[in-house]
């Protein structure tokens, strides 16, 4: 009768466990697109017999990498365009608070090369690209960005900017928290640097905060599911 209650750390660790090498995952696949499983496996602390539990193979894992990242870029993509304020804020919080996951987008262009194809990865980051779009048409219309490209163009000029940075990062040539970036990607769009500089600091407390109550908030849900299974399990062996 009490063997229910053995579920619920069962569950939990294989959350765990998908958590650990779908992170693991991006790291390595970022560094060398063509590891294998059992190399990925060993990276992430598991047996290969885990790994293909939560994953039946290669197709399986980088799809489950193509729509994580995808979400994470879609709700940077979004939060800036419903950001409350003028274009320049709105681009300089889509830059934020990408820049945590930025290093998915840039596995997922090296994905991109090896395995998904490039239409997939379009698909995928679509919405994401078409949300900063409708920001610089907004900028371009109240004078705030340049109109020497069109937005769609200067959009893709941005991301570009945005991965070579990334890079550097990598490499070590350059230290950023994502406030460097963000400057660039305004003073990109026709921000003079001054006012650049000035709405990034302003607009990083913002997104400081934003992170810090999405974190309590993630927690708080984790513990209420811990309690509810736990409950649960008592009950039944009950």
């Amino acid at each position: 009768m009490t063997k229910p209650a053995a579920r619920v750390p069962q569950r939990r660790n294989a959350r765990s466990n998908r958590a650990r090498i779908l992170a693991t995952a991006r790291k390595e696949l970022g560094r060398n697109p063509d590891i294998t499983l059992e190399e990925l496996a060993r990276a992430a602390g598991v047996v290969r017999r885990t790994l293909f539990g939560h994953f039946p193979g290669r197709v399986a894992l980088l799809e489950a990498l193509a729509e994580e990242a995808s979400e994470a870029l879609r709700d940077a993509a979004v939060a800036g365009v419903q950001f409350k304020g003028p274009a320049e804020r709105a681009l300089a919080h889509f830059a934020l608070s990408m820049w945590p996951v930025g290093d998915r987008y840039r596995m997922l262009l090296a994905l991109a090369r090896h395995d998904l194809g490039a239409e997939r990865v379009t698909e995928i980051i679509k919405p994401g690209r078409d949300d900063v779009t409708s920001i610089l048409e907004r900028g371009q219309r109240d004078g705030v960005f340049h109109t020497h490209l069109p937005p769609a163009v200067l959009s893709a000029g941005l991301e570009a900017l945005t991965v070579a940075l990334l890079e550097q990062v990598n490499t070590g040539a350059l230290e950023d928290d994502g406030t460097r970036s963000a400057v660039a990607m305004l003073i990109a769009a026709g921000v003079p640097e001054k006012q650049a500089c000035a709405v990034v600091e302003d607009v990083a407390a913002t997104v400081t905060a934003e992170a810090a109550d999405g974190t309590e908030a993630a927690e708080g849900t984790e513990a209420a599911e811990g309690t509810e299974g736990t409950e649960a399990a008592e009950s039944t062996a009950d």
